[in-house]
């Protein structure tokens, strides 16, 4: 899944798959170290989550994993997916099974959030795809699954227009690309400090997706047991993963 036609560029190791629907690798990508998680997305149980049945924050991917157990599901990967506020409700859209918590929010506004265009990464039957905000209002997809976030990293193919190759902000970061069948949902973390510039180029030139949306930085973290990554540290808000059956 992640294509030996990178191979030029993409030096992966460490390689490890949870049957066809889900590998994650480390790579690096100019002396900057990444991970990479890619998800079938017209195979797998990819969902997100945020709150328990009672309503109460998840937070961590320990409470995801037990969740899924009473499934007889358990957690194969994961990682935070958009921004929180301190109660740690989403920023902007979030839907879940298909109902809505927060509305979609439009428009330039403070932050990374607002760092105008921003995006939206929906799940739907059978296929995800990060769309442009304004793109989504206008599509108005049916998402089963759907986190807003900003900035884009990658729109169509380019760079988000305000990114700096020398942009001196560096954290840790993580965000989401889709190809155009919707089938491919590549899952990326930085393991060191990078600016927007450089990450942006990743998803375009490496993982060779035209949409590609950030997550968050600082506070970025992921679960991928197969290759021995299990993150931890103070509650999130929305999570996505993928639910595999429980062994």
């Amino acid at each position: 899944m992640i294509r030996a036609v990178l191979s030029g560029v993409l030096c992966l190791f460490a390689a490890q798959s949870v049957g066809q629907d889900l590998q994650c690798a480390q790579d690096t990508f100019e002396g900057l170290a990444m991970t990479v998680c890619e998800v079938d997305a017209s195979q797998a149980d990819l969902r997100m989550f945020l709150r328990d049945e009672t309503g109460v924050i998840l937070g961590q991917f320990s409470s995801v994993d037990r969740q899924l157990s009473a499934e007889g599901r358990r957690l194969a990967f994961a990682m935070n997916a958009g921004m929180y506020h301190d109660d740690r409700a989403p920023v902007g859209l979030y839907v879940e099974n298909g109902q809505q918590e927060m509305r979609l929010v439009p428009g330039p506004g403070p932050g990374n959030f607002g760092l105008v265009p921003n995006g939206v990464f929906c799940i739907r039957e059978g296929r995800a795809d990060v769309f442009e905000t304004s793109a989504f209002q206008t599509e108005q997809p049916q998402c089963s699954f759907a986190t807003q976030s900003g900035p884009m990293l990658v729109i169509d193919g380019a760079l988000h227009p305000r990114f700096l190759k020398d942009g001196t902000s560096r954290y840790i970061r993580n965000g989401v690309g889709t190809s155009a069948d919707g089938k491919r949902a590549v899952f990326v973390i930085s393991d060191a400090p990078v600016n927007f510039h450089t990450f942006g180029r990743y998803f375009r030139d490496v993982v060779q997706v035209p949409q590609a949306l950030y997550f968050d930085g600082k506070v970025s973290r992921l679960f991928a047991p197969e290759i021995g990554r299990s993150d931890f540290g103070f509650s999130l808000g929305p999570i996505v993963g993928v639910a595999v059956p429980a062994q």
